[in-house]
């Protein structure tokens, strides 16, 4: 669960945000949501899932779906730096190793055991890296320590709850293939809350996440049953 901590929750979302810093938002999402690649491919070299066809392009449509969606394929949709796509490779695996090691973990734990000690560890090992002291010598306004808690809170540690509460129930491919939502609702949210244009080529990308969704979570093609994942009945 330290693991999970450190190299998952504080990996992941440290690399995301450097990819950002050094390329820009389309090139970092793209590139991190590579991560039901890894998972599927982890998966198969293990035997522990069969790489079918059903499965490889549910998840080649998730991610080219995300890639459409923003807008990598337009002019200067994409903005390439070599910090900041190995920021985003390195997202990319940090996701993929708490899919998949979150899964087993929780086979035999409590969620809100894993959760808890998760979020504990990444906070430690952040604590370490940027005292408290240092926080403090910035000094931030009421309303940003308000924003920082709110955004914590809202953009932290409620989603990777529910991500994870998803999680014990669904093997690693089929969850990662439903968070690559991710993008699809930030799109949609701007295009409500701040009254962002929608345009065709995101309305496309939206539709083949979807597709991929569904055909992830659907049942075989060949009509055998889907792979068995150990599961735990939440008291």
């Amino acid at each position: 669960m330290a693991l999970l901590g450190v190299l998952g929750l504080a990996a992941a979302n440290y690399f995301y945000y450097l990819a950002i810093q050094k390329t820009n938002v389309a090139t970092a999402i793209t590139v991190q949501y590579t991560a039901p690649i890894w998972v599927l491919l982890y998966m198969g070299l293990r035997g522990l899932q069969k790489p079918t066809i059903q499965r490889l392009t549910a998840v080649a449509l998730s991610v080219v779906g995300i890639a459409v969606a923003i807008g990598v394929f337009n002019s200067g949709g994409v903005h390439l730096n070599l910090i900041g796509v190995v920021a985003a490779i390195l997202a990319a695996f940090s996701c993929a190793f708490y899919n998949i090691s979150g899964h087993n973990v929780m086979a035999t734990l409590d969620h809100w055991t894993v959760v808890f000690y998760m979020t504990l560890t990444a906070s430690a090992f952040w604590l370490l890296l940027n005292p408290p002291w240092r926080i403090i010598s910035v000094h931030y306004s009421s309303e940003q320590w308000l924003f920082l808690a709110f955004f914590s809170i809202v953009s932290m540690l409620i989603p990777f709850s529910f991500y994870f509460a998803g999680l014990k129930y669904l093997e690693p491919t089929r969850a990662i293939v439903a968070s690559c939502l991710e993008p699809i609702f930030a799109i949609l949210i701007a295009a409500v809350a701040l009254h962002e244009t929608v345009r065709p080529s995101q309305v496309l990308g939206m539709l083949m996440v979807l597709a991929a969704i569904v055909m992830v979570q659907a049942p075989e093609a060949s009509g055998t049953k889907s792979d068995p994942s150990p599961r735990k009945t939440i008291q």
